[in-house]
């Protein structure tokens, strides 16, 4: 039996000094951390990965990239956040995943058996557009997303500047998303062994 723990990566986070998708991110990982996996944030102003060109030679690959996609090939679960941008992700998060390409080299490819949580944050009441565009994405991209999923409205204004929230039973919906993505791969995984 396999008997290594899970381990779950969360994408996320914004070019701001105040990421709540990154706050929100931090909150459902900790959650599939304590249920034993383990866990990897990739923020994406940190990775600050350049514009995804398909023109790239592999000897121009930055080695960030390739780690992330290893990294990412390697996770039995994952948890995306976006901010809500103009009705959809924002252009750092696409680019991010964009980089994902690098995956189609991989076997299998891209997030095929992989399960995916979503999470998104809106400064007005709109997140789920960002949620409905990261599913046709993880679609795209051969992976299973989970039934729950989290849109946070308002976000400017459910984490105070620390980046805790303010309310508990969104607090509860992250952490129920954490658990959620932590059983789906405990369950792709053990279908992928038999």
């Amino acid at each position: 039996m396999h008997h290594t723990p899970l381990k779950i990566v969360g994408i996320g986070g914004s070019h701001s000094n105040f990421s709540a998708s990154l706050y929100a991110l931090r909150i459902a990982l900790n959650a599939a951390q304590t249920g034993g996996a383990l866990v990897q944030v990739f923020d994406v102003d940190t990775l600050n990965l350049p514009m995804y060109d398909t023109r790239r030679k592999e000897a121009d690959i930055p080695v960030r990239a390739k780690q992330f996609a290893q990294q990412v090939h390697e996770a039995d679960g994952i948890i995306l956040a976006s901010p809500l941008y103009h009705g959809t992700v924002s252009g750092g998060f696409k680019n991010t995943i964009d980089w994902l390409e690098l995956l189609s080299a991989y076997e299998p490819k891209y997030l095929t058996n992989k399960a995916v949580g979503l999470i998104a944050t809106a400064g007005g009441s709109q997140g789920l557009q960002a949620i409905n565009t990261m599913e046709f994405i993880v679609r795209a991209l051969r992976g299973f997303t989970v039934p729950l999923t989290v849109p946070i409205a308002q976000a400017w204004n459910v984490f105070d500047a620390d980046g805790r929230l303010k309310n508990d039973a969104l607090q509860q919906q992250l952490v129920n998303l954490g658990n959620e993505v932590l059983l789906s791969a405990k369950a792709l995984r053990t279908r992928n062994l038999s």
